[in-house]
């Protein structure tokens, strides 16, 4: 007889236990290919609203839908098995009121089956967070640089250069950890700024482009495998996938232009 070993899917307390410990590994996952591939390696994938800059060619994250988080949710969570799966909540999706963020967070977690939800902003969210926690959903927070906020920010710009700014910051990372956050994502904040605030939460801080003084770090999967195209200054190329690709395109076009292309003859041999 055969047996299968069932494979435990890490939770948000698993997360949020690895405070002070062994760093975090995780990046973005839209599909199940590459949810896959980095479910071997990583701790938690996150599902970000990213995916509509890098997936569907959006300006910013602004215009992603809930249906499209849902969508590649559910793509994600096929593909992986072992790694926690945290989707982000769009924009628009769970400002309005903590009921609000309710019914749309609690859409996303029962049509794909994921671990929790992420959503942006500091102090003004955290009674939002409390809401969500207190009624059985797991919440990553996201401070510093907060992409849905990048309107009223003015750019994609990094958070925390002027001693001036910490205060703020520090304030929303240590609200949103008191709400009930099980980790707060720290993007594009100076390193002594990152450490302090590291050192001052009992979650654990996962950076992006925040330094190696968090717990763990988050990229964007196709940032650091060189499909993107517009690589943030913060990203290590781990790989150069768009060269590779464009050469298997090229080589194909090559070869069907030469009409050295598999067909009937080749494939399906006609039997006397």
């Amino acid at each position: 007889m055969s047996s299968q070993v069932r494979i435990r899917r890490l939770t948000a307390l698993d997360i949020r236990g690895r405070k002070g410990g062994e760093p975090i590994v995780s990046l973005t996952a839209y599909t199940a290919p590459l949810a896959a591939l980095a479910d071997r390696h990583c701790d938690f994938l996150l599902v970000g609203d990213s995916l509509g800059m890098v997936v569907h060619g959006l300006d910013s994250t602004v215009p992603v839908t809930l249906e499209m988080m849902i969508l590649h949710g559910q793509a994600a969570m096929r593909g992986a098995q072992r790694a926690l799966i945290v989707v982000d909540m769009p924009f628009g999706s769970y400002e309005e009121s903590p009921q609000q963020a309710f019914r749309n967070a609690a859409r996303i977690m029962q049509e794909t089956g994921c671990g929790a939800v992420k959503l942006e902003g500091g102090g003004r969210m955290a009674p939002t967070i409390r809401f969500l926690v207190e009624r059985g959903i797991p919440v990553m927070a996201h401070v510093g640089l907060t992409p849905q906020a990048v309107n009223v920010l003015g750019g994609f710009k990094a958070q925390g250069r002027e001693r001036a700014e910490w205060p703020a910051i520090i304030a929303d990372a240590e609200a949103v950890a008191a709400a009930g956050a099980f980790a707060v994502v720290l993007e594009a904040v100076a390193e002594p700024l990152a450490a302090e605030i590291t050192g001052r939460i009992a979650a654990p801080t996962i950076g992006i482009g925040a330094s190696a003084a968090c717990d763990g770090q988050i990229l964007v999967l196709d940032d650091m495998l060189g499909l993107t195209g517009r690589v943030p200054k913060f990203v290590k190329l781990f790989g150069n996938l768009t060269e590779n690709v464009d050469k298997a395109v090229a080589d194909y076009a090559a070869e069907v232009r030469a009409r050295r292309f598999p067909g009937p003859a080749q494939v399906y041999a006609v039997k006397d």
